[in-house]
């Protein structure tokens, strides 16, 4: 895949532009604040009563209502809840959707499951960083930045992607490298990625792992440590070199019982499960699952969440990592 790098976008591209960021949270922050850093001109949708006006105002931002941001800019970029956007857009954005507009977003999930069907005429395009937008943002002001996707669904204009690429550059994303995909290759890869390992399957060996030591009769405190709190120094290793780099710098027993062992674990039933968990997630069945769950009032998410707050690894938890707090 080709990577997009500083010299391929011109933040010029935007001179005049008037770019809508719709939400404040985490990556709406994030994003605002470095492409206004970089020079565009951002302005901020949010409900009246948000928390975020403040936040926004405080870092000189325009803040309107959805409706009114997105009447006034020439690029809406839609930041807030996925579960949220189909009805925020139906009634505060459509309305406002104008031939020659842009709407953007940072995840795929809402147009790739056509929860939004946008009219033809403007450009739909995507620009994703691939990291919370805490890092995003503390990577940006270190002068470097985290990498990204971009993906044109609709380009009405013929400058779609110039646009996508213009933004990912003030955001800082070309600084480290931009790929090109597609909506749906976003979509589903994140689904998956946060499903099968990265959120889903990495809690559960954490816990399962947890809950074998102390149900066998060894203290649970050892059991966090063990479990939960070295998985930190592990993914630094994995994350710096990768795989081969973490087997080089363990110890020689744990690289033989993790080589050994591993596959005992992760094997061809879990590689099954994955493919399934696929399967759900390319038909919309996931998606059709999450969507209803939010418009029922989230009751077995909530009640998920409870259960996990309420799990001995999170009482344990707060008692150890109170032991690495610094002492005034």
């Amino acid at each position: 895949m080709k990577i997009y790098r500083e010299e391929d976008a011109d933040l010029k591209n935007l001179e005049g532009k008037t770019i809508a960021v719709i939400g404040y949270g985490a990556q709406g922050k994030a994003q605002a604040q470095c492409m206004k850093d970089s020079g565009l001109n951002v302005i901020i949708g949010l409900r009246s009563e948000s928390e975020y006006v403040k936040d926004a105002k405080s870092y000189g931002f325009e803040v309107l209502s959805t409706s009114e941001a997105s009447k006034k800019a020439d690029i809406i970029h839609f930041l807030i809840p996925d579960e949220k956007q189909a009805d925020v857009y139906a009634k505060d954005i459509a309305p406002q959707m104008k031939e020659g507009k842009t709407l953007s977003f940072s995840h795929g999930f809402n147009i790739c499951y056509k929860f939004i069907k946008p009219p033809q005429g403007i450009d739909v395009i995507m620009i994703a960083p691939k990291s919370p937008g805490t890092e995003e943002r503390k990577r940006y002001l270190e002068g470097f930045g985290v990498p990204g996707l971009i993906a044109i669904k609709q380009d009405a204009s013929g400058n779609a992607k110039q646009t996508a690429l213009t933004m990912a550059k003030a955001i800082g994303l070309t600084r480290a490298g931009v790929l090109e995909c597609t909506f749906e290759q976003e979509t589903y890869e994140d689904l998956f990625g946060e499903q099968a390992v990265l959120c889903g399957g990495t809690a559960e060996l954490i816990k399962t792992g947890f809950e074998v030591l102390v149900e066998r009769g060894y203290p649970p405190e050892m059991a966090y440590f063990e479990c939960l709190h070295e998985l930190k120094l592990i993914t630094d290793l994995i994350y710096e070199g990768g795989l081969e780099h973490m087997w080089k710098v363990v110890s020689n027993t744990a690289e033989y019982g993790g080589r050994t062992r591993g596959g005992a674990i992760i094997g061809p039933d879990v590689k099954k499960k994955m493919e399934n968990l696929l399967d759900d997630i390319e038909s919309g069945k996931f998606a059709n699952e999450w969507i209803g769950e939010s418009r029922d009032g989230s009751k077995n998410f909530n009640k998920l969440r409870q259960e996990q707050d309420a799990h001995q690894i999170e009482t344990v938890g707060k008692e150890i990592r109170a032991l690495f707090k610094k002492k005034e």
